[in-house]
């Protein structure tokens, strides 16, 4: 619906042109009224009119007065349609009305048909300023959108592609000042992880307002930071302070070399890049500049000998050597002055030589201590380097825990085993597990509960059984008495033998031996 704005100083003639334009075009306009130019100039700047009907002569601000204040405000292909209205068939005001770029000027008393010519006219003339500023609006769009392509493009690219798209610029195409500041923005969570584009430019729009119009340009690369370039670098520091003070606190800016010059651009962004990465190892810096860590940083060989010995110390009760260790790999006393690239090297090592090893060689932990190992797998899931080492530590504890029980789990399967060989050796002989547990020099009652886990049977069952499975061999061969096969498997009395074997088996050893004989001859 249009905006229609009434200017007349007689109220009759206001609300009768009022009555008949709702009549004809109720559907099209909203109407409102004004009785002098002052009036009518307030209204429109609260709600900017479409279109304005105008008498001249007027008290207060008249039509003239009014058409020079409306045109400073806008350029006139953006400003309102006027008509203009007067008694007067002065020329005078024709030329006046033609200056201010009026659509029609009609003379009182206005004839009905005039007025709605005049009114069609007006309307058509807005539709076609639509028009036009949507077409004029899609080829900025498209322009923009190219040369942020193209800006992307070029942030990452070196060689002779950079010199390709840098050949395809025109002179103050790409919409940069020179000299220029880059910034690369991310918002990094506390438990790891980063916001998506929409999120992080919402927030930097709180703080800011809308990147793609606060700065020359706003751009994403292919990880999803915003890139920023600017004339005026103060404003990322603005940026960041504003974020500290709004508690914001996962949001890093890193800010790049300056730039002289479009072809300084990839340096500048990688150098932002590498400034951001620098936030990792300072909780509570919102901002480091390329200039504060350029040169100075300590560099040291990869520490192979002391993650070697690292992996050597899991499953020992050496922990707080392996936590001292750990702080040396690191450099902990170093942090403030060291280059990024060794901490970023040191936890690759740390990953491939220790903890995937130690599944490599162990097979899979607790549920837990997985999901630790997952997430310590890649520091891009810490804010903040303090996190990741306090995870790598909690890590390395739990890893060392594992290792003990697994291995004491493989030893007590061998003492366990060895336990079953000497039973199935020596079972004529006159046993109790006191004297297996001896053997295998394990704890009497821990042997207990071991031994059953181990077999499923108590030692007492266990050892019943080889007893008359070994008897049952016996008794097949016809060589000995009832009572000799007893004694030759361990039984006290034959008495004790035959009841053992009842009980197992269901049937006495007469039972069982006529049995196989009866087997034989048939």
């Amino acid at each position: 619906m249009r905006q229609l704005l009434i200017v007349d100083d007689e109220k009759n003639i206001r609300q009768g042109l009022q009555v008949m334009i709702a009549r004809e075009f109720g559907e099209a306009c909203k109407i409102r009224l004004a009785a002098n130019g002052r009036e009518a100039l307030e209204l429109h700047e609260r709600q900017p009119a479409d279109v304005i009907i105008t008498d001249i002569r007027m008290p207060v601000m008249d039509g003239m007065e009014l058409l020079e204040r409306l045109r400073g405000q806008r350029r006139a292909a953006e400003g309102p349609v006027v008509l203009v209205l007067s008694g007067y068939d002065e020329f005078e005001y024709a030329k006046t009305a033609i200056r201010f770029q009026v659509r029609d000027y009609l003379l009182k008393p206005i004839r009905r048909e005039d007025l709605f010519e005049a009114l069609e006219r007006a309307l058509e003339e807005l539709k076609r300023r639509d028009s036009d500023s949507e077409r004029i609006d899609a080829v900025q769009d498209y322009k923009e959108r190219l040369r942020l392509a193209r800006l992307g493009q070029l942030l990452e690219a070196e060689g002779a592609e950079a010199d390709r798209i840098l050949g395809e610029w025109s002179s103050g195409e790409s919409g940069v000042s020179l000299p220029y500041s880059l910034a690369v923005v991310a918002y990094r969570y506390d438990h790891g992880g980063s916001m998506s584009r929409e999120e992080l430019a919402a927030v930097v729009e709180r703080l800011g307002g809308p990147p793609d119009r606060s700065y020359e340009a706003a751009l994403w690369d292919r990880e999803g930071k915003l890139v920023l370039i600017d004339p005026a670098g103060d404003r990322f520091a603005n940026l960041a302070d504003l974020a500290e003070r709004r508690e914001l606190g996962g949001l890093l800016v890193g800010i790049g070399m300056p730039g002289y010059g479009l072809e300084d651009l990839p340096e500048s962004y990688r150098s932002a890049c590498r400034a951001l990465q620098y936030t990792f190892l300072h909780p509570g810096i919102h901002l480091v500049d390329a200039r504060a860590i350029e040169g100075g940083r300590q560099m040291f060989p990869p520490p192979d000998e002391e993650v070697r010995l690292l992996g050597n110390l899991l499953g020992t009760d050496r922990k707080r050597e392996m936590n001292e260790l750990l702080y040396g790999i690191f450099r902990i006393d170093q942090l403030a002055r060291i280059d990024i690239s060794y901490i970023e090297r040191t936890a690759r090592l740390v990953n491939e030589k220790v903890l995937d090893e130690v599944f490599r060689r162990y097979g899979e932990a607790s549920v837990e201590v997985l999901k630790l190992y997952r997430k310590v797998g890649d520091w891009n899931h810490f804010r903040y380097f303090h996190d990741y080492f306090r995870s790598l530590e909690n890590l390395l504890s739990s890893l060392n825990d594992y290792i003990k029980q697994v291995r004491l789990a493989y030893t007590e399967n061998e003492n366990l085993k060895e336990a079953v060989a000497f039973i199935e050796t020596h079972y004529a002989r006159p046993l109790n597990m006191a004297m297996v547990s001896n053997h295998v020099s394990l704890n009497y009652s821990y042997f207990s509960e071991a031994f059953k886990a181990y077999t499923g049977e108590s030692f007492v069952v266990y050892l019943k059984k080889v007893r008359i499975e070994r008897a049952k061999e016996l008794l097949a061969k016809h060589e000995l008495k009832l009572a000799e096969v007893g004694e030759a498997v361990g039984f006290e009395s034959a008495k004790q033998f035959a009841r053992v074997f009842k009980e197992l088996e269901g049937i006495s050893p007469h039972e069982y031996r006529s049995k196989m004989h009866t087997q034989e001859y048939c």
